[in-house]
């Protein structure tokens, strides 16, 4: 059976059963949902920094799809391709994903009619050293025990939006309880990321959040995924656009019309909150349901 083993648990997360759940309520604690939530939830944008950064946001998004859904059957996660450059969406088709938390069964049937039908590629390999999704799976073993995953590394490109459109109605075509996850982090803004066009210090970490983050959750709440693969190759603001459009791309085919912002921050406010000190770069971070 192919199983893929987790590569960042110990480093973005808890590699111990004991301390990654812990590590888990404490993320799901931190933050509570204080939006009006009306219906099942189709799909949610969620980042995929270390958990002590990012971690209460994806809690805060999968807490909302439990609230709203109760049960999820398969959990379609579109992960960021940092190190996969093929112009193709791949799909982790077969066997099963490994976390502290034991294992999770991959929906071989539901990949084999994603494949059937839209533009992607079967490639497990591809996904064996990419963080965005894996990320993900203690939160979906914790709060939905019974409950598969199908996850697709998605370029920034339009075969993404392309793929979500048909995930949309192959999922439309299904029985099945099924939510599609896109993983993304925001602006990853200063010196060390090679990427600050408005200096260093405080105003140009404010523009980073308020205006260059805005622009990519603007077109994602407007439900834009065509917008969002474009604001993020031309404004860098975010690395995991193709994921999060094919989510949208997905809920529309549902009659979404508009998203819902959960929150929003980035590492440096996390870093003041929580430790009392700053620095020249951030990353921003997005919860959002559809």
């Amino acid at each position: 059976m192919q199983i893929r083993k987790p590569v960042v648990a110990g480093q973005f997360y808890p590699g111990s059963q004991q301390k990654c759940l812990e590590a888990l309520e404490q993320c799901l604690e931190q933050r509570h949902i204080d939006k009006s939530l009306e219906g099942k939830i189709f799909a949610g944008i969620v980042p995929h920094a270390g958990w002590m950064f990012s971690g209460s946001l994806a809690g805060l998004v999968f807490s909302a799809i439990k609230q709203q859904n109760k049960n999820v059957d398969t959990f379609i996660i579109f992960g960021a391709a940092h190190s996969y450059y093929g112009p193709e969406p791949a799909v982790y088709n077969k066997g099963t994903w490994l976390s502290p938390l034991g294992d999770i069964q991959i929906d071989e049937e539901l990949a084999k009619a994603i494949l059937d039908k839209g533009p992607a590629v079967a490639d497990v390999q591809s996904h064996d050293y990419e963080h965005s999704i894996e990320v993900q799976i203690p939160f979906i073993q914790y709060l939905f025990e019974e409950a598969k995953i199908l996850p697709i590394l998605s370029p920034p490109t339009k075969q993404a939006v392309e793929l979500g459109t048909a995930v949309g109605e192959t999922i439309a075509e299904s029985d099945k309880n099924i939510v599609c996850i896109g993983s993304t982090d925001l602006t990853h803004y200063g010196p060390r990321y090679g990427f600050a066009p408005m200096g260093t210090g405080k105003g140009a970490l404010d523009w980073a959040s308020d205006t260059n983050d805005k622009m990519f959750i603007d077109a994602a709440l407007d439900m834009l995924p065509e917008e969002m693969v474009h604001t993020a190759n031309e404004n860098c603001n975010a690395c995991g656009a193709g994921a999060a459009g094919a989510a949208v791309a997905a809920a529309k085919q549902f009659g979404r019309e508009k998203g819902v912002l959960l929150a929003h921050t980035d590492s440096n406010k996390i870093m003041m909150e929580t430790m009392a000190t700053s620095s020249d770069d951030s990353v921003g971070y997005a919860a959002i349901v559809f």
